[in-house]
């Protein structure tokens, strides 16, 4: 067997092998999502079905909480089978920093003022948490609402409730609130190690990404945090 030969076969096994690999990822993701499991009486079973743990390193530095009310509205048979929902329920939205991107360049030193300035990235918010199984309220209006309208119904009513909680946390007002809070929890979490190895009265200042246009002076970088803290006494 020739070289070119030789290539063609492992270029076609490799070619099997992805498109198994891809047939074996699609009926995995259609399991998950699509079949329901029974029990051996044929009863339909509550159960986490798939869970993936993923590493984190961000700090929760506030949240939004409060109650939405959303709606949807279907229409069937060109109009004859017209049908609305309206749900209110509580929502919460996190605010987290991501710290894993606090490298060395992000703390300066200023020995003479002992003020220490944290160039922190910028918050964001999480993924909006509807508890619709809390919902205080869920009224559905219709002459007659078949099941596939009522299951449309429900999603349409989940994705507004959904995109109003995360319009809600994305105002300036909340974003500014959040970017203070973040600044005390910076402020405390290099605070206590801080004070708990004996230096206390160190100022600690927390910046972000649209505060910092342009080139700012750059205060002693050459050292290590540990280092500065420790010439810090």
């Amino acid at each position: 067997m020739n070289g070119r030969a030789i290539v063609q076969v492992v270029v076609g096994v490799l070619v099997i092998g992805a498109l198994l690999l891809a047939a074996r990822i699609g009926y995995d993701r259609y399991t998950e999502h699509y079949v329901v499991e029974r029990r051996d009486d044929g009863q339909a079973v509550t159960k986490v079905v798939a869970a993936t743990f993923a590493r984190a390193s961000a700090l929760k530095v506030g949240q939004l909480s409060g109650t939405v009310q959303s709606t949807a509205s279907d229409s069937r048979l060109w109009g004859m089978l017209s049908s609305d929902k309206v749900v209110k329920a509580p929502f919460q939205v996190d605010y987290f920093v991501d710290v894993s991107r606090l490298g060395r360049d992000a703390y300066r030193w200023d020995q003479a003022n002992r003020t220490l300035t944290i160039d922190a990235p910028d918050i964001h918010a999480g993924k909006p948490n509807v508890d619709e199984a809390a919902a205080t309220l869920s009224q559905t209006r219709g002459l007659f609402v078949t099941r596939k309208a009522a299951d449309q119904l429900a999603r349409r009513a989940s994705g507004a409730a959904q995109n109003a909680a995360r319009a809600e946390a994305a105002k300036p007002e909340r974003v500014a609130q959040a970017r203070d809070n973040a600044r005390r929890a910076l402020g405390q979490l290099v605070r206590a190690p801080l004070e708990a190895a004996g230096i206390a009265g160190v100022r600690v200042i927390v910046t972000f990404p649209y505060e910092r246009g342009g080139d700012t002076e750059r205060w002693d970088v050459s050292r290590s945090i540990p280092e500065v803290l420790a010439n810090a006494r």
